[in-house]
């Protein structure tokens, strides 16, 4: 496998993906964020400032949150969302609603300069939003409870969540994509 650069500054992402994919090598680099509603549009323009900073093939993700009694939003705006209200927020919004399912939704961007070309994977899954619960993780996963799964995220652990985690599923299918290449 090509040495292959994920372009994040968060070590949980980072220690999630590494778990699938060997060798992979990480840059801190802070990338604009578009203001989008369409995580495949996200994806595109992290690619885009990400050009003129890392020479071989790189990865850059996004994930988001859509919660059913708001028809779906926030997606990909959860970051500026959480900024906003917070966890708690969230949940009290989830609570006034009397809606709590949410999808939760990782978008994986795979660009080759040698290609050049972008290849989408996408890992997601369905749960529930409640109260907060947990101290491991990070972003929302304190109010995250996979279906199935009588535990929140944050309360899973590091070790536990990547079983259940829409990132990793969305790495699996990279993974898959790159061994198949070769």
């Amino acid at each position: 496998m090509k040495n292959i650069v994920f372009i994040t500054g968060n070590n949980g992402k980072f220690k999630e993906a590494g778990q699938l994919l060997e060798g992979l090598q990480r840059a801190d680099i802070d990338l604009p964020e578009e203001q989008s509603l369409d995580p495949m549009l996200v994806i595109e323009k992290k690619v885009d400032a990400a050009k003129s900073s890392i020479e071989g093939p790189f990865i850059v993700e996004d994930t988001s949150l859509y919660l059913d009694g708001l028809n779906g939003f926030p997606g990909p705006l959860i970051k500026w969302m959480l900024q906003a209200v917070g966890t708690q927020g969230i949940y009290s919004l989830c609570n006034k609603l009397q809606s709590y399912g949410a999808i939760a939704k990782t978008v994986v961007g795979y660009y080759d300069p040698s290609e050049d070309t972008i290849q989408f994977f996408e890992g997601e899954i369905d749960g529930t939003i409640v109260r907060p619960s947990g101290n491991e993780g990070f972003g929302w996963d304190d109010i995250f409870k996979p279906n199935g799964i009588d535990e929140t995220f944050a309360a899973m652990g590091d070790d536990f969540k990547p079983e259940f985690s829409m990132r990793t599923r969305a790495f699996e299918k990279l993974n898959q994509y790159l061994q198949d290449k070769e």
